[in-house]
């Protein structure tokens, strides 16, 4: 796993509301918080539910869910059960491409705190869990705010593994509980039952600060910026091949071209919206788009978590969308078929149809495979980011299906991490040895297919760790010796 530790710069167009104060104080200690935002006061269940309905806020970890109806299911649970809740707050941010959160946490941490005291003190919770990545980034600051203040009710820092699907609902409230931070195999919840088995309200890290900013302000004057379908403002992540990384706070309906040129981004073949579970679009369809899940939605992209991630001209798209499906099917949690098969299939799809040894048939067969099957979203997203890459680089594909490729190599601009296997492996092949006894492939069907010629085919990607233990079982039982397993 590669440790991220520089958060980047941060940019506003128009007024600043979560990062209010960044540009005077870096850090917003207590004190300078105070000054910023000013005060606040605790809210009963009703008026806080009339505030999240009144700005129609929605969670802004990606999924979008409206953050009233998790509040009022909360509430129903908790006098159905007669069981006190929990509050959790998710600022894990396991999407490699996303950096917004950590902004908050490290200059803006009593934003996120005061979100979450409001909501356990509407609720009367038990206590509140704040959950960070073992990354590191933005737990000192966190901490630090803590000891600033005094929370409503017992406050606790958990850390969890810096993996994509690591900040899942389900499998946050595994990782609390004391459990592998993987989604569980079956959809649950968490307002019915989430940390410790009570009701859990659960949101992501901007989520509980534009809860607090609202509060200050009220619907009326929250809705004085954005849209009337989503009021207030929206942080965005902006990497790839911007000239200008940075974490960008614009009210939502803001054009798009405006948060382009701010962060110089150069014309390019496309730009990816919401993250690797996103879609990816055109750079003339993103210079029409506002910001909002309205506007991106118009132009075929998504909002998702805010990331925007452009790409330039001087690299392969398809080979920089392969690499990332790669790293999604080595991030699966393993546990159901879409995942352990399918996501594998995928990627060896999406590498056999940039290669140009497969039509974009394949790619859209092993997409379908996964689609609304999994245990959690992450098959859905993958297959959704791969369908996407297949269809806006349309005319990349063919050249690589004649076999001649575009003529670009593939930079690595999706700021991928390392593997998240500390020891990843791979298989390798010996062709001038393998006679096709196809034992490999009845010994781990999972990573090994035979092809219509009878010979093992397998993906390009890191042996996935539950795997492992089958591929080295296929290498040994290999007649010819014709496998092995190397450093990937």
């Amino acid at each position: 796993m590669t440790t991220r530790t520089t958060v980047p710069p941060v940019a506003a167009v128009g007024e600043p509301r979560l990062t209010a104060g960044f540009a005077e104080f870096g850090r917003l200690d207590l004190r300078a918080h105070e000054m910023v935002h000013g005060p606040i006061s605790p809210m009963e269940p009703s008026n806080l539910l009339r505030l999240a309905e009144g700005i129609q806020l929605k969670g802004k970890g990606g999924a979008g869910f409206p953050f009233a109806r998790k509040l009022r299911a909360v509430l129903e649970s908790c006098e159905r059960q007669d069981l006190p809740p929990v509050v959790v707050v998710n600022a894990t941010e396991g999407e490699p491409a996303s950096w917004k959160d950590k902004v908050l946490l490290t200059r803006a941490p009593h934003l996120i705190l005061d979100g979450a005291a409001l909501a356990a003190f509407a609720l009367d919770a038990e206590e509140i869990v704040l959950c960070v990545a073992d990354d590191m980034v933005g737990r000192d600051s966190l901490m630090e705010a803590l000891d600033e203040r005094r929370m409503p009710v017992p406050t606790s820092v958990v850390t969890v593994p810096h993996r994509f699907i690591s900040g899942e609902g389900g499998a946050l409230v595994n990782g609390i509980n004391g459990l592998p931070h993987i989604p569980p195999g079956t959809k649950k919840r968490a307002s019915d039952s989430g940390v410790g088995g009570l009701p859990t309200l659960l949101s992501n890290a901007e989520t509980y600060a534009q809860v607090a900013v609202a509060a200050r302000l009220g619907p009326y004057e929250y809705a004085a910026l954005g849209t009337d379908d989503e009021p207030g403002t929206v942080l965005l992540s902006v990497t790839g091949a911007a000239k200008r990384h940075a974490v960008v706070e614009c009210a939502a309906g803001t054009p798009l071209a405006e948060i382009l040129e701010l962060c110089e981004v150069p014309d390019g073949p496309g730009i990816l919206m919401g993250g690797y579970h996103g879609k990816w679009t055109t750079r003339e369809a993103a210079e029409r788009a506002e910001v909002s899940r309205k506007g991106l939605a118009a132009v075929g992209g998504t909002l998702g978590a805010g990331i925007i991630v452009p790409l330039a001209d001087d690299t392969c798209p398809l080979g920089e969308a392969a690499q990332v499906v790669r790293y999604l099917a080595g991030e699966s949690a393993g546990q159901c078929g879409p995942c352990k098969r399918g996501l594998p299939d995928l990627a060896r799809a999406v590498d056999l149809a940039v290669s140009g040894s497969a039509p974009v048939e394949v790619v859209r067969a092993a997409a379908g495979d996964v689609k609304g099957r999994g245990a959690c979203s992450h098959p859905d997203g993958t297959s959704r980011f791969a369908l996407s890459a297949m269809e806006v680089f349309a005319e990349d594909l063919k050249k690589h299906t004649t076999g001649e490729g575009c003529g670009r190599r593939v930079k690595g601009m999706m700021g991928l991490p390392g593997a998240p296997d500390p020891d990843p492996q791979k298989l390798v092949l010996d062709w001038s040895r393998c006679d096709g006894h196809g034992l490999c492939a009845h010994v781990v069907p999972d990573f090994i297919r035979l092809d219509q010629n009878g010979y093992p085919a397998f993906p390009p990607t890191p042996v996935p760790t539950w795997l492992r233990e089958g591929a080295v079982k296929a290498v040994k039982v290999c007649p010819a010796l014709a496998l092995r397993l190397t450093q990937a």
